[in-house]
């Protein structure tokens, strides 16, 4: 099925369902994606090696340069900016400079939006860094990909380059204290001929599970809503995320369902 690339390292302001009015921040290459998970839901599409001579990452002072302008040009036409997120073509801490990157963004917004949230989307598997654990404390919304509860689902839907483990996972959360939100893809299909719900029963008890041991102050739900690298997935009806977040709500943990 056919997928897309952000061609931009600054886009938006774009509506968002979670984030209200996000200003997107692509550190990533705009003519592939940079990833080391390649999740078979990928709007962005599969995970290859990186072409001859392709950039992986955005010049850190081009970004910046860019960034200021943007957030300057939102002020001059009355643009409202509700979060400035770091989105994109993969996963935005694998940039060398993401530490001094996320500290140069916190003052930009200070100067020129200081009402804004920055949000960091992120499959969590370079938390064991203290740099990027670092980072992620200077943000206002760190949010997390869980996208099941037990190693041998979490690795088919993920697909990570390394083996994922939930239990290392679970220890590097445990630094933060509850102060982040888990996102969670529910979908059901088959994967390279294998059969996959992380909506059923027994998948859900382990998910929860997870979930209560992690404390988060936000849980956020969500099923395939844009084309997927593979045609073999099919999205969760609304209804039963709804049926899910009533659960976590049990746990006495905040949930939207996006």
């Amino acid at each position: 099925m056919p997928t897309f690339l952000f061609s931009e390292h600054i886009f938006g302001p774009i509506k968002s369902r979670r984030l209200g009015s996000s200003l997107g921040i692509n550190l990533l290459s705009v003519k592939q994606k940079v990833c080391n998970f390649n999740c078979v839901y990928c709007e962005c599409g599969s995970t290859h090696p990186l072409k001859k001579n392709e950039r992986s990452f955005v010049d850190k002072d081009l970004l910046l340069s860019m960034l200021e302008i943007r957030l300057q040009e939102c002020i001059n036409d009355s643009i409202p900016i509700d979060t400035i997120t770091f989105a994109g073509n993969g996963e935005p801490t694998l940039h060398p400079s993401f530490l001094s990157i996320v500290n140069e963004i916190v003052r930009l917004r200070n100067k020129h939006f200081p009402e804004a949230n920055i949000a960091v989307l992120t499959n969590g598997a370079t938390l064991k860094s203290k740099r990027i654990s670092k980072a992620l404390t200077k943000v206002d919304k760190a949010i997390i990909k869980l996208d099941a509860g037990t190693d041998k689902s979490i690795n088919i839907i993920d697909q990570p380059k390394r083996k994922l483990s939930i239990n290392k996972l679970l220890k590097d959360l445990a630094l933060f204290e509850g102060e982040i939100i888990i996102q969670t893809m529910f979908l059901k299909g088959t994967v390279d001929g294998k059969p996959i719900d992380n909506s059923a029963e027994e998948e859900l008890d382990a998910w929860l599970e997870r979930i209560r041991e992690i404390a988060p102050k936000e849980v956020m739900l969500y099923s395939i809503d844009r084309d997927t690298p593979i045609s073999t997935l099919e999205r969760i009806p609304k209804e039963k995320l709804d049926a899910i977040a009533e659960r976590v709500h049990k746990l006495g943990i905040q949930t939207q369902v996006v």
